[in-house]
């Protein structure tokens, strides 16, 4: 049977956002059972939406793609806020903390570096209309 891959697949942004949602699972499996619905499903919910935007949006226009990346991005953030919580309630250590935000701070710049790629895209084809 042939190995069938989408576009998306391919995005170096989208395998980064798979690695951080395996590390995202790893740190909730730690997490308390009274977090269960609380941070422990935030947590995910944003680590998951990551991926999940970026692959929504890949196979769209270039605008929605740009408007998919930037839910993307937002829910990096998200995900430092919940990995910040964590540490201050004392369900990760500081380096697991800092392990997160090393992975958070690259897929953010990728994301940004592809929202101004796809920018700059449809700036020259308006200049060339």
């Amino acid at each position: 049977m042939e190995d069938v891959k989408f576009n998306f697949e391919n995005l170096i942004v989208y395998q980064k956002s798979l690695d951080f949602i395996d590390m995202a699972y790893s740190i909730c499996s730690k997490f308390p059972k009274m977090e269960t619905y609380i941070l422990t499903s935030q947590y995910l919910r944003a680590a998951n939406a990551i991926t999940l935007n970026i692959a929504e949006g890949a196979g769209s226009s270039d605008t929605q793609f740009n408007r998919y990346l930037q839910i993307a991005l937002d829910s990096t953030r998200e995900c430092v806020v919940c990995s910040t919580v964590a540490y201050r309630r004392k369900y990760i250590y500081e380096e697991q903390d800092q392990i997160a935000r090393v992975q958070l701070a690259e897929l953010s710049k990728m994301i940004t570096s592809l929202q101004k790629h796809i920018k700059s895209k449809l700036i020259s084809l308006l200049t060339t209309l």
